[in-house]
């Protein structure tokens, strides 16, 4: 017969396996998947210029978005433009990234408009963040709306659900 546990034992349990990239904002509850081509924008989002960085070796962890996309219905024109409510995220909201198995948390520290020739917001970086970008409501050519988030933590419990 098992000894009876002591009152702070941890209770094991089994670990949420994350097997996809995703891209999770809880604030404009958002769930999409994301990938290194630019067909993922049609699904989702784009991580471009993966060699400039990702959560796991940080650096300037790049993903764009459509802001706005027709389709014939509803849930299309919503499936296609994922970053469509990017203007309602603010300093300290979280942004959370599924990569490589792992879940990491990201916390916004800048919003930016800039030009669509502004290509400095793709930059390498010596930081661990994340660049989240979309055109503006105005279009390509009017320019870009811009999130800036700092990495927060790096090994948060799969099992959250967003």
């Amino acid at each position: 017969m098992p000894l009876p546990k002591e009152w702070n034992e941890p209770v094991s349990h089994d670990i949420a396996k994350l097997t996809e990239n995703r891209l999770y904002i809880p604030k404009l509850k958002l769930n999409v998947p994301y990938g290194i081509t630019e067909e993922a924008l049609n699904s989702g989002a784009w991580h471009r210029y993966p060699e400039r960085g990702d959560s796991e070796k940080g650096g300037n962890f790049i993903l764009a978005g459509h802001r706005f996309e027709m389709g014939w219905t509803y849930q299309e024109i919503n499936k296609k433009s994922p970053f469509y409510h990017i203007d309602q995220l603010h300093v300290g909201d979280d942004i959370f990234i599924d990569f490589n198995g792992k879940r990491y948390q990201y916390k916004i520290e800048d919003r930016l408009k800039v030009k669509p020739t502004q290509i400095e917001i793709e930059a390498s970086s010596n930081d661990a963040k994340l660049t989240l970008y979309t055109c503006t409501l105005g279009g390509e050519m009017d320019g870009r709306e811009v999130i800036v988030a700092r990495l927060k933590t790096t090994d948060v419990d799969p099992s959250l659900q967003f």
